[in-house]
This record gives structure tokens, C-alpha cells and sequence, in this order.
């Protein structure tokens, strides 16, 4: 066995086999490292080795060193000369290690890493490559999806995940240019708000209601502001005009599709997402299709659409086709496409939250990459950072609480005998906007559940009949209430607007503006803190400005004389002098109301 092959086999490094012998002042191999100070059998020179004390190769020698001849010289580094460094080896050796090291001026060199520590190096040098090469892979996906992303400043700046509830508008524009328009009706088309849709989430997350905005409804367009580059424009109101001429005529931009719907719903928008023809094919194929349901056989001219009655996976160009039919589905007018546009989207998000798109990472690489390159959406959403974080709130709601509906409209009398468009159905449109601000579900499975928590809620009914109880008392005189209005309700000057009202109109001279919530927090709801010994003050301050009772936060300790109760506004604030206390919502839906709710999987045009 060579020396290499014995090393490894002994466990024993093959450099420790090298050996000074101070009788020659050279290095020479020793094959027996455990043997006895006698004449070594693997000195070809037959001189006596060291002890165990032995000395390290010269740097530079191989991992199987070649054994010098009798006549050779002992292998060495730098010019021809032998490095006498030894570990051990008596006194003699030691000596002449001393005078050899003096001679030279060389530092002892570092033992050579075992074949373990080796692999450790190695292993541990390939990981920090992969994890650097891994962080820059990331940031390069990052940085493409970043720059895929369109946005337009709409003059309002929301916090990506606001506190409360969200509601995200979400637009589909007819605009024929662009990649993957073409080819579809008018070219010259500047674009208009083809598809619309309002996505409300409740605060608790626990369900979410989805509006469409009919095209062709009747109804009024605010005036608005447009940016573009460095130049803004204000763009007059229309009345009496069909909502989709809300973008994209006279250069409106999503900014005044936005107001429009604000001005309807009376819903505060939170972000807006707008997506083209393209978006449909591009993001129907990156989730490898989506299932839609038919009743009758379709062959659309106009759409393009030819497909049989049954179920069917389409993507691309025939999912395009499907969302675009409308004259050979229902009464062939536009209701009837937003029904097949809610079946279809419902089939999407089901697909999006599959295991099989959500454990497949080229499939949400595709995904992200086609859903970034399609979208335009508001500055406050503009970053990948920031959809994300949207994103991952919104995929909190349950599959089974997310309901389609469609907001309520009648036949425009205007029109005659030919029906071309719609106006609100007021009635039944308020009833159902009520439940959406009020955060009651539409949908069948979380009634329900809701009706099985009223069920158990005796507790909560105390709770809330101490809490009325709050109001029922004797009431200060205003000149003793004494309170400091702080403003959470995001309008500006609120809390001074407040105090002024206060002192002016209900002589209560004691109150004072406490400036922006603490934290500089908006507040969905407006509170009022008070000691048990500032009861009657806060009653008469409820009674003022029709404070409800579950208003009133009591704490268990009395403040001092004259202490100030804490007054915060918050987004139910509607002016000074207009009374808090808003109608309760209905619990149930207007009846006859179209539904379509996100995970049944049985719904089939018609």
C-alpha cells in the first residue's frame, strides 16, 4: 500500500508522513508513524526518524508526495531549500529546526485540512454561491415584474392594505390597440368602461361582495382631473350619458371611472385595477384553462364564439370569445354577458386558488407574469411589494362567502319600444348597497352561519343592553362638558370644524382640538372615552351630536375634576351638527336580485 492509501486507511493526514531527520537537516517519509525511534523501513536513507512529534510536508507537495532516492534531495519549497519546521522530535531536532527557520525566515506552514473539512469548504462555498445566485434571481423576477406594471395617479393616495373595509374597482377597457387587441371591432376606439366591477371586502375579511356596474346604465359623470406626463386636465361633468363614457372619452382616465362609481354607490374606492382583451387570453392560459358551463349550443358571429351545450375548459382566444358573446346568451343584451363574465371570473378564481396552480411554481411564474403585464392599476398599488401585500389580504376571504350580483336597474322608459340602455333601479339598488357598507354577506352559506352565531349571541345582547344603557341617565349642562376632539375620519379640519360647532352652536365652551387621532390613525368609527364620573357629560354630548350607544367607550376609574373626555372622529363623521347614528342595514337581499356566488361550480349560461 502507498503512503496516500495508508494515510487514508489509518485515518492519518499523508502529510503527517513527512518527517525531519536532524541528522541530514532534510524531510523524508515515514511509513510507520506509530513505530518505535529506531531506524525507520521507510527511510531510504536508513537514518534514524523522530518520535511521534512529526513535521508537516513542505507547502506545495501533492496529496500522494513522490519518496526522494537515496541521492535525491527531500522535497522542499521556494528555491531548492528544505524547510527544517518540526513539530517534535528531541532536542537536536529542534535545534536545527531553530537554525534552519532563523536561515530562512519562513513562517511554520498551516496544516493541510482533512478530507472532511475539505468537503465542509466546498459544500459551504457552493451554498453561499447558490443562495447570492438565488437573491439575484429573485431580484431580477422582482425587478421584470416590477416594470411590467402600468400606473396612472388618480389623485388619491391609499394605503396598499387600508384598515376597514376595501373595495377595489376593477375595469376592463374595449381599447382595440395594444398587443393582443387588435382585430376586435373599431379600431380608432379610445377605449371605454366595457367591464366594470366593484369588489367590496368586508372588514373582517370573512366575505366579499362583487358589484357590476352595467355599461349601459343611464347616469351622471362627476367632474374629473386627468394626468398625463407633466400636465393635468380637468375634464367637465356630463349628465344623462351611459356610465362607460366615464374612461376614455374627452381623455377621461380611470381616475373618473372611479368618482363615477364613488357618486353611485356612495362606497369609498379603494384601488382600481384596469385590464385589456388581452389580459382575458393571457391569464386564462397561464392557469391552464377555465371551466365555464354552457345550456345551449352557441355559435356568436360577433364573439366568435362556437361552442357546444355542456362544460368546457377555455383559454386564450375562445376564453375571450366566451366573456365578449352576449347575443346569443339570455336576452342577448348586456345582463346577460355580465352573468357569463361572473361565471367565468368565479371559474377563475377558483383555478387561481387551486393546489394545482398554487403548488406549481412555473404555472405562478406565468400567472404573475401575465397578471403584471395586463394591468394598469393606481399609484398606491404600483409595486410588486405592494400587489402582494393586497393580494395576500384579499385571498383571506373563503371561496364560499364571495358573491356576484349585479347592480339593480330597470328598462330606460326614455327609450321606446328598442331597449338600448338602463337607469338605477333606486329602491332596490339602496337596499343592496346598505348590506355591501354594512358588511352583510349575500351569500346563502354565510347567512347562515350568521344566523347560527345570532343564535349564540345572548351574551353579546347584554352586552349591548348595558351599552344602550349608557345613554339613559341625567345630562350635564353644556357649559360643564368638557372634551378634546381629536380627528381620525381622514377629512381635513374636522376636529376644529367640530370644536367650532360645539362652542358656537351647543355652548360648550370647554371643548378643544386635540389635532390627528394619535398615530395619525384613521378610525372607522367615531368613539367617545369618559370616566364613570363623566356620564352625564357624555350623555349630553351623545345627545348633540346622535352619538349610537355602542359609541361610548366608559372606563372603570373616575377621571379628575377637571379632566377632558377623548372625542375621536372617525370615517362615519359626516359635517358637524349631522347626527353619527346611521340606519341599520337590511340582513337580507332585495328580493329578485341576481346572484352568482364564487364557488358554485353548477352554474350554466343560458
Amino acid at each position: 500500500m502507498d503512503a496516500q492509501g495508508r494515510g487514508q486507511a489509518d485515518g492519518i493526514d499523508p502529510a503527517d508522513q513527512w518527517v525531519f531527520d536532524p541528522k541530514t537537516g532534510s524531510y523524508e517519509l515515514r511509513l510507520d508513524p506509530s513505530g518505535p525511534s529506531g531506524p525507520s523501513s521507510g527511510s531510504p536513507s536508513g537514518h534514524p526518524s523522530p518520535g511521534p512529534g512529526r513535521s508537516n510536508p513542505p507547502v506545495g507537495t501533492s496529496a500522494a508526495p513522490k519518496v526522494p532516492g537515496p541521492a535525491g534531495p527531500a522535497p522542499s519549497r521556494g528555491k531548492g531549500k528544505s524547510l527544517p519546521e518540526q513539530r517534535g522530535g528531541g532536542r537536536r531536532g529542534a535545534k536545527a529546526a531553530a537554525a534552519a527557520t532563523a536561515t530562512t525566515g519562513r513562517r511554520k506552514p498551516k496544516p493541510k485540512k482533512s478530507a472532511k473539512k475539505k468537503v465542509l469548504l466546498w459544500t459551504g462555498g457552493t451554498l453561499a454561491f447558490l443562495l447570492v445566485g438565488g437573491s439575484i434571481t429573485a431580484y431580477m423576477i422582482y425587478d421584470h415584474f416590477n416594470n411590467n406594471i402600468d400606473k396612472v395617479d388618480v389623485g388619491v393616495s391609499n394605503e396598499a392594505v387600508p384598515d376597514g373595509p376595501m373595495n377595489i374597482l376593477v375595469i376592463g377597457t374595449d381599447k382595440r390597440s395594444g398587443k393582443g387587441n387588435t382585430g376586435y371591432g373599431d379600431k380608432d376606439s379610445v377605449g371605454h368602461a366595457d367591464t366594470t366591477l366593484l369588489f367590496h371586502v368586508s372588514e373582517d375579511r370573512s366575505n366579499a361582495t362583487v358589484i357590476s356596474i352595467p355599461r349601459d346604465m343611464i347616469t351622471n359623470i362627476p367632474q374629473c382631473t386627468a394626468k398625463n406626463d407633466d400636465t393635468t386636465k380637468t375634464i367637465p361633468g356630463s349628465k344623462g350619458v351611459r356610465f362607460n363614457e366615464s374612461l376614455g372619452q374627452e381623455d377621461r382616465d380611470p381616475g373618473c371611472t372611479w368618482r363615477t362609481v364613488e357618486q353611485i354607490t356612495g362606497l369609498k374606492v379603494s384601488h382600481f385595477m384596469m385590464a385589456d382583451f388581452n389580459a382575458v387570453k393571457e391569464m386564462s392560459s397561464a392557469v391552464g384553462g377555465v371551466e365555464v358551463c354552457l345550456g345551449k349550443d352557441i355559435n356568436d358571429k360577433d364573439s366568435h364564439l362556437k361552442l357546444p351545450k355542456g362544460r368546457h375548459r377555455v383559454e386564450g382566444e375562445q376564453a375571450l370569445a366566451f366573456v365578449r358573446t352576449r347575443h346569443s346568451v339570455g336576452f342577448g343584451g348586456d345582463l346577460s354577458r355580465i352573468e357569463l363574465q361572473q361565471q367565468f371570473l368565479s371559474s377563475m378564481i377558483r383555478e387561481m386558488k387551486s393546489s394545482d396552480t398554487l403548488s406549481d411554481p412555473g404555472k405562478l411564474y406565468h400567472l404573475a407574469d401575465a397578471a403584471t403585464k395586463s394591468l394598469t392599476v393606481d399609484t398606491g398599488i404600483g409595486s410588486i411589494s405592494k400587489l402582494t401585500a393586497l393580494a395576500k389580504e384579499l385571498s383571506k376571504v373563503n371561496l364560499k362567502n364571495i358573491t356576484f350580483t349585479t347592480l339593480p336597474v330597470l328598462d330606460n322608459p326614455a327609450d321606446g319600444k328598442i331597449k338600448k340602455t338602463v337607469i338605477l333601479d333606486k329602491a332596490k339598488a339602496d337596499q343592496l348597497l346598505a348590506m355591501v357598507r354594512d358588511d352583510v354577506s349575500l351569500t346563502e352559506v354565510k347567512q347562515k352561519e350568521q344566523e347560527a352565531k345570532d343564535k349564540e349571541d345572548a351574551a353579546k345582547k347584554a352586552q349591548d343592553a348595558k351599552q344602550a344603557a349608557l345613554l339613559k341617565g341625567p345630562k350635564a349642562e353644556p357649559a360643564k362638558v368638557r372634551v378634546k376632539v381629536f380627528n381620525g375620519s381622514g377629512k381635513v379640519g374636522a376636529a376644529q370644524e367640530t370644536v367650532t360647532w360645539m362652542q358656537n352652536s351647543q355652548a360648550m365652551a370647554h371643548s378643544a382640538n386635540g389635532g390627528n387621532a394619535p398615530g395619525n390613525k384613521k378610525a372607522a368609527k367615531t368613539t367617545l372615552e369618559f370616566a364613570p364620573n363623566q356620564a352625564d357629560q357624555a350623555r349630553r354630548l351623545a345627545e348633540a351630536m346622535g352619538l349610537p350607544a355602542d359609541a361610548l367607550r366608559q372606563t372603570d376609574k373616575d377621571a379628575a375634576p377637571l379632566a377632558e373626555m377623548t372625542l375621536v372622529l372617525g370615517a362615519d363623521f359626516k359635517g358637524a351638527g349631522v347626527p353619527v347614528t346611521a340606519p341599520k342595514a337590511p340582513k337580507k337581499a332585495p328580493e329578485g336580485i341576481q346572484k352568482i356566488e364564487a364557488d358554485d361550480k353548477n352554474i350554466c349560461a343560458k
